[in-house]
């Protein structure tokens, strides 16, 4: 009797899974990125980078921090008040046209300046002096692989919030760094510069 119910408990088991609906996720894509209205970040679209932080500066812009007016780094505002310069955000794959966390991404200021160089950020040589990788403008937009490796950023979450780092994936075969995007200050100067850190810098994203 026994072998029996068991036989019965087993048949109605296996008709439960094999008539059970198949659930098939269509998009595996990674979450969309938001801006601070709960907004979807789309590519080509204006952006200021702010910290989450406050009375530690501003939004991000460009600076020289050297003593020759060009090259132009990234650079936090010293003033909380100050937005900085709006970004556009150009995904590996720009035709989704959403921005979306752990993929690589091009990040160019919307302006002008007067050195020759474009506005797209790369991560610099590093600074012996220093002892720092810093982040600054001049990279390529575009052809992803070994010879743009240091073009590349991608968005994280960060607790709430959100944070920058510099991990590209575009060339498997490249042996690259991996480290958050901070703040360093320069104690000469003042001037707060984008650099590889330990402490990572948390952002939010307000469209301009």
């Amino acid at each position: 009797m026994k072998s029996t119910l068991l036989i019965l408990i087993s048949f109605f088991i296996f008709a439960f899974v094999t008539k059970a609906p198949l659930v098939v996720t269509a998009d595996s894509s990674p979450d969309p990125v938001l801006d601070i209205a709960g907004e979807k970040l789309h590519t080509g679209t204006d952006y200021y980078i702010l910290p989450v932080v406050r009375g530690r500066g501003g939004g991000l812009t460009l600076a020289s921090t050297g003593n020759e007016t060009c090259p132009l780094d990234v650079v936090q505002e010293r003033q909380e008040v100050e937005n900085g310069l709006p970004v556009t955000f150009s995904p590996v794959n720009i035709k989704k046209g959403v921005v979306r966390l752990s993929t690589d991404q091009n990040i160019k200021f919307s302006a002008s300046t007067i050195c020759v160089q474009s506005t797209v950020w790369k991560l610099d040589s590093h600074d012996d002096s220093l002892g720092q990788w810093f982040v600054t403008t001049g990279g390529v937009e575009g052809n992803p692989g070994r010879e743009t490796i240091s073009n590349w950023f991608k968005i994280e979450k960060f607790d709430d919030d959100y944070k920058l780092v510099f991990c590209p994936t575009v060339c498997d075969t490249c042996r690259v760094l991996c480290r958050d995007i901070g703040i360093y200050i320069d104690q000469a100067t003042g001037i707060r510069r984008l650099a590889l850190s330990d402490t990572p810098f948390k952002v939010m994203f307000k469209k301009a």
